[in-house]
């Protein structure tokens, strides 16, 4: 195999952990009483779209998922993508407070999601990337819901 082609198989396997994590993520979500659907067009680019969307009561939650093994990044554009699909494709008559931008690493077989806050969207202020790491608790559970 010449170099392309290592870089090629590397990529499909990047591609596939996240492919699994996703997926994970939707059955463990319907398990806990979410609707839940992942997003198979979500991608790098700039389009709104998280990787999981789900919904329990009148709440709407936007996923972007990560598996690592010790600690997730997420870049500012990826945080971003999850409010503007909230701000621009949830429709407004959706209570305030009843739209959620997760964040959510699969560390081995540990879960950890983080909850942006609405006002760091609304004054600017998101930060360049949010970080998780293995030992951190989170601030989201699914049990609870919101």
């Amino acid at each position: 195999m010449n170099v392309r082609e290592v870089d090629k198989a590397a990529i499909r396997r990047w591609r596939k952990r996240g492919f699994y994590s996703e997926n994970v993520l939707v059955k463990l979500l319907q398990k806990k009483g979410y609707k839940a659907v992942r997003i198979p067009v979500s991608n790098p680019s700039l389009n709104p779209l998280p990787d999981i969307i789900a919904r329990k009561g009148a709440h709407i939650y936007a996923f972007e998922v990560k598996n690592a093994s010790y600690y997730a990044y997420f870049p500012r554009q990826q945080i971003e993508k999850l409010f503007r699909f909230l701000d621009e494709l949830v429709p407004q008559q959706v209570e305030f407070g009843c739209k959620h931008a997760i964040l959510a690493a699969h560390l081995g077989k540990k879960w950890i999601f983080k909850e942006i806050e609405w006002k760091e969207w609304e004054r600017g202020r998101l930060p360049e990337k949010a970080r998780i790491l293995k030992r951190d608790r989170g601030n989201f559970k699914l049990e609870k819901g919101s």
